[in-house]
C-alpha cells in the first residue's frame, strides 16, 4: 500500500532578487549596474511578487537611492578629504546593505 502526501508549499521565484542584488553589486563599474537594477526595481508591480521579494526590492530601492544620495552630496561637499570620506562610508555602507540582503535572501528571511 502506497501513501502520498501533497503539501501545500509556495514556491517562490526569487531569481529577480538574486539577479538585482548581482547588478548591484557591480556599482563600482561606473555605477551603470546599480542604475540598471534601479531602473529594473522601479519597473515592477508591487502586487506581482510575494511578501519575500517585496520586503527585498524595497530594501534594494532604498539601499540604492540613499546611496545616490551620499554620492551626490559627496559632489557638493567643497572639501576634497570630507567628499572622499562621504564616498569611502557610502560604499562601505552599501556594500554592506547589499552583502546583508543578499544573504537575507538566500536564506529566505525578509528584510
Amino acid at each position: 500500500m502506497t501513501t502520498s502526501t501533497t503539501y501545500g508549499t509556495k514556491i517562490e521565484d526569487r531569481s529577480l532578487g538574486h539577479i538585482l542584488y548581482g547588478l548591484m553589486s557591480g556599482f563600482p563599474l561606473l555605477l551603470l549596474p546599480m542604475l540598471l537594477s534601479l531602473f529594473i526595481n522601479l519597473s515592477q508591480r508591487p502586487a506581482a511578487h510575494h511578501r519575500l521579494l517585496q520586503s527585498h526590492l524595497r530594501w534594494q530601492r532604498h539601499s540604492n537611492l540613499i546611496f545616490i544620495g551620499l554620492l551626490l552630496l559627496g559632489y557638493v561637499v567643497p572639501l576634497i578629504w570630507l567628499a572622499s570620506s562621504i564616498y569611502l562610508l557610502g560604499s562601505l555602507w552599501f556594500c554592506h546593505r547589499v552583502i546583508k540582503g543578499w544573504l537575507s535572501l538566500l536564506d529566505g528571511v525578509e528584510m
